[in-house]
């Protein structure tokens, strides 16, 4: 019995240390080695500050920039220590509702922009995090950003293209655009044109 408990007390103590310390600072060595922008949370500087993360999206409401996906975590939009969907079915008339009030934003924002709105503008993602718009959702934007920004139309739409993210290795997962990543281009071109 003495032999079991010293056995198991020393299989515990060796275990403890393996998975507890030295595989953690392993894993923790080779990221930081090999993925260092990824192991450290993705974070988007701007001006020598961080603005974020390229992971996790932010609240725009601004009709000077591209507004993301809506968030429905609490108690707050897109808070990272909340992340869940709103978990309202099709037929449940609270996302009717909720999407109507989306609608109605987006065309308030922009009145005269008669174009279908991209599904991803009024409906919430699964986590309530997603920093991506699908690449119709940013133009279907172009027009009120540029026209708020007194900026070409032609300027924005390159802008958009040009931040547009493919398929990972060219097969999986569908075109994107990171939505703090193109109002932080925005900015600086337009400090460039004035």
């Amino acid at each position: 019995m003495i032999k079991t408990i010293r056995i198991s007390c020393i299989a515990l103590l060796v275990f403890t240390l393996f998975t507890g310390f030295v595989y953690p600072a392993l894993v923790t060595g080779i990221a930081q080695l090999i993925f260092p922008y990824q192991a450290n949370g993705s974070i988007i500087v701007k001006d020598g500050r961080a603005a974020g993360s390229a992971l996790i999206g932010q609240q725009f409401d601004d009709p000077k920039y591209f507004w993301g996906r809506p968030s429905a975590t609490t108690p707050y939009p897109y808070n990272g220590g909340s992340s869940s969907g709103s978990n309202l079915g099709p037929n449940n008339p609270e996302l009717t509702k909720a999407v109507r009030c989306r609608i109605d934003a987006l065309r308030a924002a922009d009145p005269g922009n008669a174009s279908p709105i991209p599904v991803d503008l009024v409906t919430a993602s699964g986590s309530g995090l997603d920093p991506h718009i699908s690449p119709a959702a940013a133009e279907y934007q172009v027009r009120r950003v540029a026209g708020v920004r007194g900026m070409g139309e032609a300027e924005v739409g390159s802008l958009v293209k040009s931040m547009t993210e493919g398929r990972w290795l060219g097969l999986l997962g569908e075109p994107v655009v990171n939505v703090l990543r193109i109002n932080i281009a925005l900015d600086k071109l337009s400090r460039k044109g004035t």
